[in-house]
């Protein structure tokens, strides 16, 4: 089986069946696994002096692990890797995530809120309905790009081993990648080596959704939009959905009570959005999905 022949097989794969409850129920989830291995080097190396070493260290001891554990898993044979990239592609559970938070704020600004604290990290408490929906939309574009995007590439670029030792970047940065006094240090390497793994991933994101939105010609303002995010990567995939949307995206709010600044990603766009403009965002995220599989397919039949 080739490369894109897996490929195609584990979109469909990921788009019928998310990720079901039966099966992560009684095994543990790898991103799960991912995170209890990151968790024990915490734990156990991210104390006393030359913690940004010790962070190298844990980041090396992690991708080697990945890559031999990618590696004795690709060598299984090509469904074996098809069932492999469906789990660790995350198109289908993302856009239930979002979709349920559109589904919520039809309900109820409370619901809302409550939906929308299931995939951010800002205080939700003092959110209203352009907040919840911005931060929905802001959180599916980032996320198609890491958990969608990005995987698809370095299994691409490196098969099995290559999207198994992303994944595991990913999630280390997602743990223990923060400026926080605990992890400013131990958590570096993780957080850089991550930006680096999704430098590419994050721009073709961007030209996707610009190509497939009708925003090419706006390909300069996304541009230099999306430098002004304060991730290096965020801001593409951002700022060229909003395009496509024709919406203002980012802006102020509140993490851990204190209020952040932040600029507004295509200001003149629609401020007052709501779950109409999440549906259209999940939409537009779903042509590009079906973009990537129709491109995938045509590679496994010629090539």
């Amino acid at each position: 089986m080739s490369v894109f022949t897996c490929l195609v097989v584990a979109l469909v794969l990921d788009a019928m069946l998310g990720e079901p409850r039966w099966l992560w129920s009684r095994v543990p989830h790898p991103a799960v696994v991912m995170g209890r291995a990151v968790s024990v080097l915490d734990q156990h190396w991210n104390t006393g002096a030359a913690r940004r070493a010790k962070g190298v260290a844990a980041v090396a001891v992690l991708c080697i692990g990945a890559w031999i554990i990618g590696t004795l898993l690709g060598a299984l044979g090509g469904m074996i890797s098809a069932l492999i990239v469906a789990v660790l592609v995350a198109q289908r559970s993302l856009m239930d995530h979002v979709d349920a938070v559109a589904t919520a704020l039809r309900v109820s600004l409370g619901d809302g809120r409550r939906a929308v604290a299931q995939i951010v990290g800002r205080d939700t408490a003092p959110m209203n309905r352009a907040d919840i929906s911005r931060a929905a939309i802001e959180s599916a574009a980032e996320n198609f790009s890491d958990g969608v995007i990005a995987p698809i590439f370095w299994f691409l670029v490196a098969g099995v081993p290559g999207i198994v030792l992303y994944k595991v970047v990913n999630t280390a940065d997602s743990m223990i990648g923060y400026r926080t006094e605990r992890h400013r240090d131990f958590g570096w390497a993780a957080a850089r080596l991550d930006d680096v793994l999704n430098w590419i991933p994050a721009r073709l994101t961007a030209l996707f959704i610009a190509a497939l939105g009708g925003g090419l010609r706006s390909w300069s303002q996304i541009t230099a939009e999306a430098q002004l995010h304060r991730s290096p990567n965020a801001g593409w995939p951002e700022a060229a959905l909003a395009r496509a949307l024709g919406v203002a995206l980012a802006g102020p709010r509140s993490y851990d009570g204190a209020l952040r600044d932040y600029p507004f990603v295509n200001p003149v766009g629609v401020h007052q959005i709501g779950p109409n403009e999440i549906d259209a965002a999940t939409r537009m995220l779903w042509r590009v999905w079906g973009a990537v599989l129709l491109a995938a397919l045509f590679c496994a039949l010629v090539l």
